[in-house]
């Protein structure tokens, strides 16, 4: 039979156990990539998840790919296993945040002979001469 000792460090290393499980975020992969689309305006399947990183708090960093190349990063916050114990699971999660990070990679089209020339065009240098 286990001395009470035995079973006090055994009753602290678990209480320690659950309260830092309870700092993870539990957003499953399938809600990120939900979020994620909705951030950043694509379907979900039309880009991949990676260099998925978790602080403390249950903030969850990665990088957002897409099929065209165009990368984001972004952060979601999900709620921890210990603030979803302690409200009863009224804590929700947030939306992505995303950021692009090659916006200048595409560069607009010129004005064309069909493109009507304005004020703002021909100030960007945008218009061919004979407009």
């Amino acid at each position: 039979m286990p001395t009470a000792h035995a079973l006090s460090y055994q009753t602290l290393a678990l209480f320690l156990g659950l309260i830092l499980s309870g700092c993870a975020s539990t957003m499953s992969a399938a809600k990120i990539e939900q979020r994620t689309a909705l951030a950043i305006g694509r379907e979900v399947g039309s880009f991949s998840i990676g260099a998925k990183s978790e602080e403390s708090g249950g903030r969850v960093n990665y990088t957002a790919t897409t099929k065209d190349g165009q990368v984001y990063q972004c952060y979601v916050y999900g709620a921890t296993g210990l603030a979803k114990a302690t409200s009863f699971g009224m804590v929700p999660d947030s939306d992505a945040i995303c950021t692009a990070m090659n916006r200048g990679a595409a560069k607009p089209a010129p004005a064309t002979a069909q493109t009507p020339c304005n004020a703002l065009l021909k100030a960007a240098g945008k218009c061919s001469a004979g407009q």
